[in-house]
């Protein structure tokens, strides 16, 4: 009998974000996510419960609202300066820059456009204001462990480490 993605099911997959009118890759996985389905949300629930009834070697794409999971675009976020005012290794496009906002919390500006006198940086999500499709394939599904269900994902076994900070030799 074949594993059906249900909770308490581990799951392993690679998605895709495209965009739907041009078809363009947006943003991939560059290895394959796991994780416990009800246990742990890697995924936007919106995703996640299109999965539910699905079994490995499945592949679904699932269209998305862009704002229903990153909000709507807010042009707030873009800023222009004279690119003399911004520091040499900013000025790339696709550049992430870390910035604090006023109650010093982080925020993410990517930097879309510059010629030889601006410089525009955008604090909005990529693929918010888009209309989106998640493009998954369903590599695993199969029975979580308990240690798995309390995780939440995929638990490794390795070496029990505990360093003392006072025995840490710099290497030269």
């Amino acid at each position: 009998m074949t594993d059906t993605i249900q909770d308490d099911k581990f799951v392993e997959l690679n998605y895709k974000v495209l965009d739907e009118k041009t078809g363009q890759v947006l943003s991939t996985v560059e290895f394959p996510i796991s994780y416990v389905h009800g246990a742990d949300q890697v995924l936007a629930t919106m995703v996640t419960d299109q999965l539910i009834g699905k079994s490995a070697g499945e592949v679904i794409e699932v269209p998305i609202d862009g704002n229903l999971i990153y909000g709507p675009r807010d042009e707030g976020l873009v800023f222009t300066d004279h690119i003399e005012n911004v520091p040499e290794e900013y000025r790339e496009i696709g550049m992430k820059i870390l910035m604090e906002n006023s109650k010093g919390e982080p925020m993410e500006f990517i930097v879309t456009r510059m010629d030889d006198k601006t410089l525009t940086i955008d604090g909005n999500n990529p693929l918010c204001g888009r209309n989106l499709i998640f493009k998954l394939e369903i590599l695993t599904v199969r029975d979580a462990t308990e240690e798995e269900i309390e995780a939440g994902t995929k638990v490794i076994d390795g070496p029990d480490v505990d360093i003392d900070p006072d025995r840490i030799v710099p290497i030269n």
